[in-house]
């Protein structure tokens, strides 16, 4: 059997390729492709939004191939097409954003992908965020290195919330939102959870409580977004939400730049409507020169972190190579994204 491992600089071509033979053995011929991400932003290709290559790179490597896994890789109706014998993608990503599902279905292919990978590195960046954010952690540092001893910090008008006793609303309840609910508990705070799919009962056991969205923004003096991006929920928290935040409190966006309409942001740092912002994923990645939220106050901004760990990569790697093994063995998938294409199959 023929393999492609199209990895990158994050999830290797040979991190792949060695949990692909661990899991199969060696008697397979594993290609190896490297693309460009993150050393270069990800970006459309083809057919598909988020991806990092070319098409014609993973055409040319594909061929022969009836497995790819990989985490950024271009599958676009292009590709499907110049590679008859593929018969199974398998992606390392929360969502196989990269692939043309439809395509992928009337060209036969299988496609999986990983939820829940980087849930324990997204969860532990969020709460790092949260805190950073009320306790001014990372604006003061910066501060300091750049020569400024902000002392009036200390005045009671400017010190920071802690997390015990302080209520935190929670937008979105999967892998990371509830790991980070459990953490949040921990520490003492009162967790307000929205999600029109999340399970009562689980989110009382882990000491939650679920509400609406607007009554989660009223009540929470900090938000912490962990919702997909659909369109559904593309700029769920616009300007009339901000407005239903208690004044001064603090918005963290770990999951999607699409969540928030970024406009109304400046203003809302300025007014004081927002005590604080942190922020590791943008409508625009990287933003750019210009971005508005450069020249405002009490902005935390790192750069699409969240899931960066080495253990994220590795278990990356090892979800696509067990999809791989069930697809050799003829097992079931453990996490079909596109199930249709089993009645296009003999």
């Amino acid at each position: 059997m023929h393999i492609l491992a199209a990895g990158d600089h994050f999830v290797s071509p040979g991190l792949l390729a060695g949990a692909v033979r661990a899991e199969l053995g060696g008697d397979h011929e594993v290609a190896e492709l490297t693309l460009p991400w993150p050393v270069e932003p990800f970006g459309p290709v083809g057919t598909v939004l988020e991806a990092s290559g070319t098409e014609e790179q993973v055409i040319e490597a594909l061929a022969g191939a009836e497995i790819a896994v990989t985490q950024m890789a271009p599958f676009t109706k292009q590709v499907f097409a110049a590679a008859p014998g593929l018969k199974l993608v398998s992606v390392c990503r929360g969502g196989p954003v990269n692939v043309d599902l439809e395509a992928a279905t009337e060209a036969g292919v299988a496609v999986t992908y990983a939820p829940g990978r980087n849930a324990g590195a997204a969860a532990e960046f969020a709460v790092g965020m949260i805190l950073a954010a009320m306790r001014r952690i990372a604006t003061s540092s910066a501060e300091l290195l750049s020569g400024t001893w902000r002392g009036d910090y200390y005045a009671y008008d400017q010190a920071g919330l802690e997390l015990g006793g302080t209520t935190v609303g929670l937008v979105g309840y999967g892998a990371i939102g509830s790991r980070v609910t459990k953490v949040l508990v921990a520490f003492g705070a009162h967790v307000l959870v929205a999600d029109p799919y999340a399970d009562r009962a689980a989110v009382e056991a882990d000491g939650a409580r679920l509400v609406e969205l607007d009554e989660l923004l009223r009540h929470s003096q900090v938000v912490s977004l962990h919702a997909r991006l659909t369109g559904e929920t593309r700029h769920l928290i616009d300007k009339s939400k901000l407005d239903l935040l208690p004044q001064g409190a603090v918005l963290v966006n770990t999951a999607r730049g699409g969540l928030l309409d970024y406009a109304p942001l400046p203003e809302a740092l300025r007014s004081g409507r927002l005590g604080a912002l942190a922020l590791d994923v943008y409508d625009v990645e990287p933003p750019p020169a210009d971005w508005a939220l450069r020249d405002v106050p009490n902005v935390i901004a790192t750069p699409h972190l969240a899931g960066a760990s080495r253990q994220t990569a590795e278990r990356a790697a090892a979800i696509v190579a067990a999809e791989a093994g069930r697809y050799a063995r003829g097992e079931q998938l453990a996490n079909l994204a596109n199930p249709d294409v089993l009645r296009r199959r003999p």
